[in-house]
């Protein structure tokens, strides 16, 4: 910055004033100082300034999928609130990478951002616990926090499969398949499990099939749509809950390829409200999470940790929604 102040003519304080409360600079000081930054091409070195005032401005997010519209919703909210606190984001994806999460976890903190939003990979969270070490706060994103030592924000994962295999049952669907996969994945599981107590609490006359998928993608759910079809009539199910739209989607081009009525033949329901589902062939009904509001309320649960004071460590737990499109449209045919 000296280098600034003298190719301006003005005290170093006044280069700082500029670059950090312009408000209070003359409007002809100011410009001679930007002048001289454009001429120098100057760059404030944030790190240097992190260290010399004990207070970064700048929040980390990674995520596990930027190609998930859920993730993008997220970072959304969380931009938005961390704007509104002065904070800048940094996002970065690990695209389902343990490793690469586990990088990005050690740059955030070795750039010693102020704290660090993650979107984790279902698997251990020791980067996550060694960043928290070091005394940056860590705050998962559709993931529980660890009691007493980390905030989370998730969704009732187990609310949301009950919702969408209630939904198909109350369209008189009786003989219903869960696809989705790996059954290790926590949110899988806890959708099933809440798909299978909507079945319970119909009673008689109802059935769940489960059928593992190796991936929650388009393709994956082609391969499945087309194991559907060529099943004899008698075998086929009669509603589809799937525990992603991307494996919904592949379904539904599976089925129609092969001549089957959706949902008249067979009904489907995704999960996961992505941008797509509502642009599919046949526009797909689905379960969705409030990505907008999951982000806001982690970055403020962040900013309140940062802030110190009387912080509690605590888990969010927010409410699916369900949103009926064509692809459950009508009752079963009687």
């Amino acid at each position: 910055m000296s280098d600034v102040a003298r190719r301006a003519g003005v005290a170093l304080g006044t280069v700082s004033n500029v670059l950090n409360r312009p408000s209070i600079v003359a409007p002809a000081t100011r410009a001679r100082v930007l002048a001289a930054i454009d001429e120098l091409g100057f760059v404030r070195n944030n790190l240097a300034r992190t260290l010399a005032n004990g207070r970064a401005d700048t929040l980390g997010f990674v995520i596990v999928d930027i190609g998930n519209s859920l993730f993008v919703d997220i970072a959304r909210g969380a931009q938005a609130a961390s704007a509104e606190a002065g904070m800048k984001l940094l996002l970065a994806n690990s695209d389902v990478n343990f490793e690469s999460q586990n990088d990005f976890l050690d740059w955030f903190d070795e750039a010693r951002v102020g704290g660090v939003l993650l979107a984790p990979l279902d698997g251990p969270l020791e980067a996550a616990q060694r960043v928290r070490n070091h005394g940056r706060p860590v705050v998962t994103v559709n993931w529980p926090g660890n009691p007493g030592h980390s905030c989370g924000v998730t969704v009732d994962e187990e609310h949301g499969g009950y919702l969408a295999a209630t939904h198909l049952l109350e369209r008189g669907r009786t003989r219903l398949i869960f696809a989705g996969g790996p059954l290790s994945l926590h949110a899988v599981a806890e959708r099933l499990s809440g798909a299978r107590r909507a079945v319970a609490e119909w009673g008689s006359g109802t059935s769940l099939e489960v059928a593992e998928t190796a991936r929650l993608t388009i393709r994956t759910g082609r391969e499945f749509g087309k194991e559907i079809a060529a099943r004899k009539l008698s075998e086929r199910p009669d509603g589809i809950v799937s525990a992603a739209d991307a494996l919904a989607a592949g379904c539904v081009q599976a089925l129609v390829a092969e001549r089957i009525r959706v949902p008249e033949d067979i009904a489907i329901i995704g999960y996961d409200n992505n941008h797509f589902a509502a642009d599919s062939i046949i526009p797909i009904s689905t379960v969705g999470q409030p990505g907008h509001e999951m982000g806001r309320i982690a970055a403020g649960l962040l900013l309140e940790e940062i802030a110190g004071g009387a912080h509690e460590h605590r888990t969010v737990t927010l409410a699916p929604e369900l949103f009926e499109r064509a692809s459950t449209a009508g009752d079963a045919r009687g």
